[in-house]
């Protein structure tokens, strides 16, 4: 009987239509849930891996009055088990006078200014990464670049220039800017950048950087600005992120913020001739934040733990050491967070977006299984004699029953897997797929859809000529359809569906969610079976004496 059952199985699935359309509905339906969840779950994993490359793993900050004794904290951290490495940083957001247009009156932006020590801060990001403007790594790569891209013809001193955060040629302190912070900068369609007019390539040019210190107490003194070499830019990819960061040299934050080393006077005591307060103590420089990365094998969970039991250590030696006047802030008054904590106001909403789509999609499930309840249900109805020739035969209720669950199960283990290699090929290519919408249609395109639809114009008349009705109406519709595909193709002009300056990455996420994949692609099978489990059971309850009476 088990034979006689996956005959009718293969034999139902391979000559009929109706069955090879529910195969293909179950099909889109899984590749259209795989693709959105996919591409949401790279949404969610890239703006992961970008808060541990722009931060670290763990972050310890105190804005505004910032960390005394910095230098020896990042000693201290770099020495626990699970960190790699530590890096000290100022955060603050300042006025960034840019260098155009011509003209004494200059555009002014609002930055996030991050102050760095270049050295330890690459050890603690992927900041070699991020810097845009430096050669080719290959001769494959710079081939691949225009010929207006400046990549393809400067050398290694903006690199080095970055690297140093200096303009190593006149010893200037120097700036980067985020890709989006000068309007200069135009993206390309393949994902480079171009400055709009080539006199304003940033790192040929100056910015004027201004700060305003803030108190201990809380209170605003007066504005200092300086001025900084352009010695490159960096992109990300993550859009919040290249609109509005600039990076300087650490020693010049500190400096515009009155956060460097500083004497400290006694004001109580009697001045001397000159009306200057005695010198007794220096007040050291301070940062307001201290990235931390761990190392492989360590989450950042476990470095969060022993950052915290490092800073208190380090609280209780510096505030027991009366030589030091000025002690470092208690822990309680520290922020230790790990880069998921962090960004936590992006995470969050993400991951909520990612779980309503998934189940919104889901929904498409449901109409799997009710396309699967009516096609079934119209078989059992055309195929009521079989069946009560296999129940006169000694076919029983559970026999009958099997054949169209099995019947279910395969057509939705072929559309899963369908569906499942339609969304990998979809989501693998949607980068270039958006750069191909982006562009005109080719002219083969359209003028082989007209080509095919003029076919189907034939045997459209071809269909009416032999007084066939069904022919003449299918090749009809598919003429239309392919007439209007083509027409849509002739007049397509490119359109930008994935703009950098609105989503938070440049490009599309293109990997595939394997383990949602899966879950999805066993839902739609289940799905299947149950839309099968009614006619199947009607299927079973059908009397044999009645079956073969059936017309």
């Amino acid at each position: 009987m088990a034979v006689h059952t996956q005959l009718l199985v293969r034999r139902y699935l391979t000559t009929r239509i109706i069955p090879l359309i529910a195969v293909a509905a179950v099909a889109l339906c899984t590749a259209l849930v795989i693709i959105v969840v996919s591409v949401m779950s790279g949404f969610l994993e890239n703006l992961r891996n970008s808060g541990r490359t722009l931060m670290g793993d763990v972050v310890l900050s105190r804005p505004v009055q910032g960390i005394p004794w910095y230098g020896e904290l990042v000693r201290d951290l770099e020495a626990l088990p699970g960190a790699q490495a530590a890096s000290p940083l100022v955060d603050t957001y300042g006025l960034v006078r840019m260098p155009y247009p011509d003209g004494p009156s200059k555009d002014v932006v609002t930055a996030q200014v991050w102050a760095i020590d270049p050295e330890s801060f690459a050890r603690v990001t992927d900041f070699d990464r991020t810097i845009w403007w430096k050669p080719a790594a290959s001769r494959e790569d710079a081939l691949a670049m225009g010929e207006d891209d400046p990549r393809r013809s400067i050398g290694d001193g903006p690199l080095n220039d970055a690297r140093a955060m200096r303009d190593l040629a006149t010893g200037r302190p120097g700036a980067l800017l985020g890709m989006h912070v000068s309007v200069a900068n135009q993206r390309q369609r393949d994902g480079s950048y171009r400055p709009r007019v080539a006199h304003w390539w940033m790192p040929r040019h100056e910015v004027s950087v201004t700060l305003v210190p803030i108190s201990e107490r809380g209170t605003v003194s007066q504005s200092n600005s300086r001025t900084f070499k352009v010695v490159n830019e960096v992109m990300s990819g993550v859009f919040q992120v290249d609109r509005n960061r600039v990076f300087i040299p650490l020693k010049d934050g500190q400096e515009l913020l009155r956060l460097d080393e500083a004497p400290i006077v006694d004001t109580e005591a009697e001045p001397d001739a000159q009306g200057n307060y005695p010198v007794v103590g220096t007040s050291p420089a301070r940062a307001t934040q201290v990235l931390v990365r761990a190392k492989p094998g360590t989450s950042a969970d476990e470095l969060k733990e022993q950052v915290e039991k490092a800073y208190e250590q380090f609280w209780l030696r510096a505030s027991a050491d009366p030589a030091r006047r000025t002690k470092p802030p208690a822990p309680e008054s520290v922020s230790i967070m790990t880069w998921n904590e962090r960004l936590r106001d992006l995470i969050g909403p993400v991951e909520k977006e990612r779980q309503m789509m998934m189940i919104l999609f889901s929904i498409t499930g449901l109409v799997c299984a009710g396309l699967i309840l009516a096609i079934f249900w119209a078989i059992v109805a055309e195929k009521t004699r079989d069946i009560g020739i296999l129940r006169a035969v000694g076919a029983g209720r559970g026999g009958v029953m099997a054949i169209f669950l099995r019947y279910g199960l395969a057509i939705g283990v072929a559309g899963a897997l369908i569906g499942t290699g339609l969304a990998w090929v979809v989501v693998g290519n949607i980068n270039d797929i958006h750069h191909a919408l982006g562009e005109r249609a080719p002219t083969w395109a359209w003028a082989g859809t007209f080509l095919l639809a003029a076919l189907a114009a034939a045997g459209a008349v071809r269909g009416l000529a032999r007084a066939s009705a069904l022919g003449t109406l299918l090749w009809s519709v598919g003429a239309l359809a392919l007439a209007g595909v083509g027409t849509g193709l002739m007049l397509h002009q490119g359109f930008l569906m994935w703009d950098p300056a609105v989503y938070y990455f440049a490009t599309i996420p293109s990997t595939m969610d394997w383990a949602a994949a899966r879950v999805i692609g066993a839902g739609a099978v289940v799905c299947s079976v149950l839309g099968a489990a009614v006619p199947a059971a009607r299927a079973a309850d059908i009397d044999p004496v009645r079956a073969l009476r059936y017309e």
